[in-house]
């Protein structure tokens, strides 16, 4: 998949165009997808970043970095994506200035949206607007039950199956090994330290079955509790892997929450416990 930062990188061409944020390109975005392949042409994606929320004031916590979207985007069958820098500047031009620069500027003929898409200044554009200036609009009804907002709810919960049944695959972390205490290769259980970026989603604490690097992993997701808590960390325990990770990035899948974190009484009731999580995890089964 092409990706371009301005309209001037993409090719001279008629487009299919759909829209929007797609954030963690769960199945109601797949759908707006969908709809724009069966145009028949290739389908080019625009999409903000950083999120409009964030460059608006409020607080949004991401189901997953651009990096990521842009991967999940490709597989979804996105011919290229056009990634605007959404600015304040940006969120006060006026809907139809924003039609006509952006997506006339690079041959739009068929837009397709969720039926809820707004943009320019107070969110004043709208499908309507852009059929009266011109453009094929195709509008995708919303699933119910299906947004973004809906994924985040279950996350903060810790149902990663019910995050998975709407975003159709599991629900991922993605970041970087960084280095930590060390302390899980003491226990026989070495765990990698990931950092994530500060404006990703990370589900309620606790112990997690997942995968990471196609090995099946145990995850903490805490402050470690058992030695006194502190900040967050999220420490995957890849199962069979042996090998130096430090600087990599991981992208972890989460499958089923296994239990809350806690304190134990002595290290080798803690031992036993991750024993009983690393068992547990080997027999979970990847949701979706």
């Amino acid at each position: 998949m092409k990706v371009a930062h301005r309209p001037e990188e993409l090719d001279q061409a008629v487009r299919t165009v759909a829209i929007g944020s797609f954030d963690g390109v769960h199945k109601g975005h797949r759908r707006v997808l969908d709809e724009a392949r069966a145009e028949g042409m290739p389908v080019t994606v625009v999409t903000f970043w950083p999120h409009p929320r964030l460059v608006l004031g409020n607080r949004v916590e991401l189901l997953s970095t651009l990096e990521r979207r842009l991967e999940l985007l490709a597989e979804a069958g996105a011919a290229e994506t056009l990634v605007v820098e959404f600015t304040p500047e940006l969120a006060q031009r006026e809907p139809a200035d924003f039609a006509e620069s952006l997506l006339r500027r690079i041959g739009t003929r068929v837009i397709v949206v969720g039926e809820n898409f707004r943009f320019g200044r107070a969110a004043a554009g709208d499908p309507a607007l852009l059929e009266q200036l011109g453009f094929e609009v195709r509008t995708v009804p919303l699933v119910e039950g299906i947004s973004s907002s809906d994924v985040r709810a279950l996350l903060h919960a810790g149902d990663v199956v019910g995050a998975a049944r709407l975003l159709g695959r599991p629900p991922e972390l993605d970041g970087t090994v960084v280095l930590g205490s060390q302390r899980g290769g003491t226990l026989g259980y070495p765990t990698a330290n990931l950092a994530v970026p500060p404006d990703l989603l990370v589900p309620a604490y606790g112990i997690y079955a997942g995968s990471a690097l196609d090995h099946r992993a145990a995850i903490s997701i805490g402050v470690n509790p058992h030695y006194g808590g502190g900040e967050r960390r999220i420490e995957p325990h890849l199962l069979d892997f042996e090998g130096d990770l430090y600087g990599r990035r991981l992208l972890v899948e989460l499958w089923r929450r296994l239990r809350d974190e806690r304190a134990f009484d002595s290290e080798a009731e803690l031992v036993a416990q991750i024993a009983r999580d690393v068992d547990e995890t080997r027999q979970t089964e990847r949701p979706v």
